[in-house]
């Protein structure tokens, strides 16, 4: 099974086209006649609902961020009435409001119909064990992949996060052939699974999908050669559904957004303007049938780059870039514009570990930069000497890419928490704020 639903993974753009300029019609009457607060911010720009006859007409409309839906915490963007709410998500966000977003029964449906897809590209079929080892609950990871394993026929384990020893034993003892898990967790249960004294070949995975946290193709390598899979990248957001806006093939080119579910824009993130074909921005995205939760032109704070050839894999639907940052959470330091991204770029380039924090502070006015970075028992020495030649190399390459000189640690292996669910990176104890 190459597709879970072929007649629209493969349709033409003209019927994919027809499906949106549907679709944007009944959304934005649905959220103009249904949600107060987003009536007023389109009557605030002067566009009526007639006024949108197409997906074309989108740029009128206008966008809505994190912090529109903070302000209208724990409802005011709800479109329906409660009692067809069967289920909530929350982001896992810790500072501020929480975001609330809410689910009628066909809401749960079609996100299974997306996360299905994903599962299906990877290589799923009913033929499938699906080691779930997201966090179930308010996180949308476990909960999106186990409805799309489920359409799709496969076995499921709801593992969710944690119990590293039980996650290894149960993948070995219940033959898992598909794990879906961040990447940070993918690349703890490579090392695990060595440490428990088995190899890949003790296995049967052949797949991972991974998400809900950036990663590189440096550490795609990593983990597929830790676990002896082929790993595939999946993209979402609580506030759109959850995993499985987008999701990657076998030819592993970007991940196919949805597109009879979703419309994506890439705008300037500076003036909101609407770029053109192929050039990086902040993606916006617009869910075009969310009942419960319908956001429209949801400013993403994600940097990337959308390419609407169609894929050799045979869908047509338009796929976008892995995100390259985003556009809330670059870190200025000393004046320069760093991605945390970069810095992991480095490491994996360089051999070490994704296990890595970086640690900012501000002592007499002048930031200080420092990255904590672990080695492998390999790569651990005691000799001062060694260590110190490593860190003043890995400084200098940290600072070709970054046009900055971070202070590099070197560390013992295993001083680094590890993470089960989103890996903390950036500890900033600036007070960038009276």
């Amino acid at each position: 099974m190459k597709y879970f639903q072929q007649d629209i993974e493969c349709a033409s753009r003209e019927k994919i086209e027809a499906i949106q300029n549907e679709k944007i019609v009944k959304q934005v009457k649905h959220a103009y006649d249904n949600i107060p607060y987003y009536r007023s911010l389109m009557d605030q720009k002067g566009v009526k609902p007639e006024d949108i006859k197409g997906i074309k007409d989108i740029y009128k409309l206008p966008f809505l961020s994190k912090y529109d839906l903070r302000e209208q915490y724990p409802d005011g963007l709800l479109a329906v009435d409660k009692k067809d709410v069967v289920r909530i998500h929350s982001t896992s966000g810790t500072t501020g409001k929480r975001v609330i977003a809410y689910y009628t029964e066909n809401d749960l449906d079609l996100w299974a119909d997306c996360t299905a897809r994903a599962i299906v590209a990877a290589g799923g079929s009913k033929e499938d064990v699906v080691q779930i080892a997201y966090g179930y609950g308010l996180f949308t990871g476990g909960m999106g992949l186990h409805d799309g394993a489920r359409k799709v026929g496969c076995m499921t384990l709801p593992m969710s996060s944690g119990n590293t020893e039980r996650q290894i034993q149960f993948m070995h003892d219940l033959k898992s052939t598909i794990l879906c898990c961040t990447p940070s967790y993918a690349a703890y249960l490579g090392e695990a699974l060595k440490e428990s004294g088995l190899t890949t070949k003790d296995i049967n995975l052949k797949a991972g999908i991974f998400g809900a946290e950036p990663w590189t193709e440096s550490m795609r390598k990593d983990i597929e050669k830790s676990l002896g899979i082929k790993a595939y990248d999946i993209f979402g957001l609580t506030e759109l559904s959850g995993p499985g806006v987008s999701y990657e093939c076998e030819e592993q080119a970007g991940m196919h957004i949805n597109e009879d579910h979703f419309y994506a824009e890439i705008i300037n993130p500076e003036t909101g303007e609407v770029l053109g074909d192929g050039e990086k921005g902040e993606l916006v995205l617009t869910s075009l049938d969310k009942e419960a939760f319908p956001l429209i032109r949801y400013r993403t704070r994600d940097i990337c780059i959308l390419n609407k050839e169609k894929c050799k894999c045979g869908r047509s639907f338009i796929r976008m870039a892995k995100p390259m940052g985003r556009s809330d959470d670059m870190l200025i330091i000393r004046g320069v514009n760093v991605f945390p991204s970069q810095i992991e770029t480095v490491l994996l380039e360089q051999g070490y570990t994704p296990n890595y924090l970086i640690e900012i502070d501000r002592v007499n006015n002048t930031d200080t930069f420092d990255i904590y970075v672990e080695l492998t028992s390999e790569q651990f020495s005691d000799t001062i000497k060694d260590v110190s030649l490593k860190e003043k190399e890995l400084s200098n390459a940290l600072k070709t890419m970054l046009g900055i000189n971070p202070k590099t640690h070197l560390v013992a292996p295993k001083t680094i928490a590890r993470s089960e669910g989103k890996a903390v990176r950036v500890n900033d104890k600036r007070k960038l704020i009276d």
